[in-house]
């Protein structure tokens, strides 16, 4: 119904064929179609309408009638259908003829009425992908039956031929005008555009939904725009329009200029030309910006000015500035009172301030002749208050022009009695600083040779040192060796190997046995210290298990844990790798700290633990009681050499305080290290952190 009311109010074939290829596009969904007719007469078939083409070339095209050889002549002459297909290859457009839809597929249908004569009066170009459906055939038979009334009425009427020649030549005009162009009815409906409108406010069903969303936008933005109430806001027909372009979705600025125009048959309509100003806007901005920049570069030159002035009177040395001419344009406060007569003044102060100004001027007309762009040089003036001579440094520079032309002279005049002052006072302190360093010299080298003493003096203690770890190792030997023999003679006694011993002598056997296993600990651990301190102590690597290793210490000492009835548990991670490293070396590090755990623990348990660090490849072994805890303070004390909390001969815990330095040295041999964490009160922890793979 919509394509047959559309029919029976248009009476031009190009408007009529221009609604008939938007009708078959967006209800049959053909994205393009071109509609070629020929008057009558005409030796040419030409484009009264298109539809999904974006190149304007589209509406002009034009098929000569006398190409016999070109196909689409061949298809209105036989008035047969002909389908091309997609050209891949240049054999494949050779047989197809030169038409918009460049190299893809369209089909060809002849337009003409049945039985009236053999001629038809036009084609039909649509879109290859469509198929050729039984709906298509009926929109033919009518449209053809329309194009056939229009173009006979045309005939009987005088100058129709050139009125559609004209027609035709005023799409391509408007057509081959940049700026959008556009004729809307009274509700804002699109009747009549040319190319750049179509593709501002028309959209395909295959297009993207961007691009139809941004086509919508531009509609109803142009439908605002000419609703009789905003021109009656405005009061004008030129105004500005903004759209959205569908292509990128970038902002268009149009200057929108409107007429409202009458014809007697189609009613009233608007007339709009969309003229792009979107440099212009951009330029118009840009000029804002660069006239809002250059106020405020006036307004900084301003400040700067003033700035300059306040710095000028600020500084406390005279300053001059002189054109080129030599004559004085502008000089501060300091300048004026040295070449300034004040009212009031005498003779003789007149004339300091005249001797000042001939020096100044000699100076001055030497910096003009010469080529110097700067120059310095001292100048002999008056103080003009005092009277006193005052000797100062002039610092000339020249100011040129962008043409290299001298502008001006700014001349800083700096007093130098206060700097003759410092050079003498400087002179002076340089005496007192000769004097200071020959006595540095002395001193330095009774330095020197005190330095040398301490140094023979920390030679020979290091020679005792060694010779005293030297001692110690070799008495520690002999001490062990008949210590040995006496705890084994104790040890058959208590057995009763020389027979049946009463209780009492029991009793004191034991005791000379327990005594002499201590002593021979003490020995062992002065032993360890000397052969670590001089170097002797050696390393044997081999690998071994950490559960073995810990289930080893703990039966070792197992008498001592059961006579203190603490509780001793083990929490080993699973899948510990296995360490290679010094076993024993190792071992007593861990009997030593779980027998100071014991020993310092009355409540509670010890826990052996031991975890993997993967990322530092290392094991970190622990031992941790509920025992009585050490004080920050002490926490590193207890590392020492001979070192123990309790000093006092009264203390309650024996040991030689040798245990946990041994251990710190075994460790660092082993290239590990001890740590402990502890409160008082609440226990300790000390941990032997060891590379999975150590030294061998």
């Amino acid at each position: 119904m919509r394509l047959l009311e559309g029919f029976i109010s248009r009476t031009d074939v190009s408007d009529t064929a221009q609604h008939a290829l938007q009708w078959i596009g967006e209800t049959l969904g053909i994205s393009k179609s071109i509609c070629l007719v020929r008057p009558m007469g005409d030796p040419a078939l030409f484009a009264a309408g298109q539809y999904g083409f974006t190149n304007p070339a589209a509406s002009s095209f034009t098929v000569s009638l006398e190409e016999w050889g070109n196909p689409l002549v061949n298809a209105l002459n036989n008035r047969k259908e002909v389908f091309f297909p997609d050209a891949h290859s240049a054999a494949d457009r050779k047989r197809r003829p030169a038409t918009p839809f460049d190299d893809a597929a369209f089909h060809v249908v002849p337009l003409g009425v049945s039985g009236v004569g053999d001629e038809a009066f036009g084609l039909l170009l649509l879109d290859g992908r469509a198929p050729v459906t039984s709906e298509l055939h009926w929109f033919i038979s009518v449209f053809v039956q329309k194009l056939d009334q229009i173009l006979r009425q045309q005939a009987l009427t005088e100058g129709g031929r050139k009125q559609g020649r004209e027609r035709s030549l005023l799409y391509s005009i408007i057509n081959a005008v940049s700026d959008p162009i556009l004729l809307t009815d009274t509700e804002g409906r699109l009747l009549i555009a040319n190319q750049r409108a179509l593709t501002l406010f028309t959209a395909s069903e295959e297009e993207s939904e961007g691009r139809r969303g941004a086509v919508r936008m531009n509609n109803m933005l142009l439908s605002s725009a000419l609703s009789s109430k905003a021109i009656e806001e405005t009061g004008a027909r030129r105004r500005e329009l903004l759209l959205v372009n569908p292509a990128d979705g970038s902002d268009l600025v149009f200057e929108l200029l409107s007429t409202v125009t009458e014809d007697p048959r189609q009613g009233s309509g608007v007339v709009s030309i969309l003229r792009n100003v979107t440099d212009l806007r951009r330029a118009s901005e840009e000029i804002e910006e660069n006239y809002r920049k250059m106020r405020v570069a006036e307004a900084q030159a301003r400040a700067e000015s003033d700035r300059l002035n306040l710095i000028i009177d600020s500084v406390a040395d005279p300053i001059v500035v002189t054109d080129a001419s030599g004559a004085t344009s502008l000089m501060n406060e300091p300048a004026e009172r040295l070449f300034t007569i004040p009212s009031g003044a005498s003779e003789i102060e007149q004339r300091w301030v005249q001797t000042n100004d001939a020096h100044f001027s000699s100076f001055i007309a030497g910096m003009l002749v010469s080529a110097d762009q700067r120059r310095n040089g001292e100048i002999g003036l008056v103080d003009a208050k005092a009277g006193e001579p005052m000797p100062v440094e002039a610092i000339a520079g020249k100011i040129l022009s962008e043409h290299g032309e001298l502008n001006a002279v700014v001349t800083i005049l700096h007093d130098r009695r206060e700097a003759i002052e410092k050079a003498e006072l400087y002179e002076q302190l340089q005496h007192a600083a000769d004097e200071l360093e020959r006595k540095i010299q002395a001193a330095t080298a009774d330095i020197a040779q005190q330095n040398e003493l301490l140094r023979r003096q920390a030679i020979e203690l290091e020679q005792a040192s060694a010779l005293k770890s030297q001692f110690l190792a070799n008495m520690s030997h002999e001490f062990r060796t008949p210590l040995n023999a006496m705890l084994g003679y104790t040890s058959m006694l208590l057995q009763g190997v020389a027979g049946p011993l009463e209780a009492p002598v029991k009793r004191q056997l034991a005791r000379v046995e327990s005594n002499g296993r201590h002593l021979l600990t003490i020995i062992n651990e002065i032993l360890d210290i000397s052969r670590i301190e001089a170097g002797r102590m050696p390393l044997q690597a081999s690998k071994f298990k950490i559960h073995d290793l810990m289930s080893e210490v703990r039966a070792e000492l197992d008498p001592i844990i059961l006579r203190s009835k603490l509780t001793v548990t083990m929490q080993l991670e699973r899948d510990l790798p296995q360490l290679v490293t010094d076993r024993q070396k190792v071992k007593q590090i861990l009997v030593n700290l779980l027998s100071n755990a014991v020993k310092f623990t009355h409540h509670g348990g010890v826990t052996l633990s031991a975890r993997r660090n993967a990322r530092d490849r290392t094991i970190a072994l622990a031992v941790t009681d509920t025992g009585i805890g050490i004080s920050a303070a002490d926490q590193d004390r207890i590392f020492e050499d001979f070192r123990q909390l309790d000093n006092t001969p009264t203390r309650a815990y024996g040991g030689t305080g040798l245990g946990l330095s041994i251990c710190r040295r075994l460790a660092q041999m082993l290239d590990g290290r001890i740590s402990v964490q502890s409160q008082v009160g609440k226990g300790s922890t000390f941990t032997l952190t060891l590379p999975i793979k150590g030294r061998k």
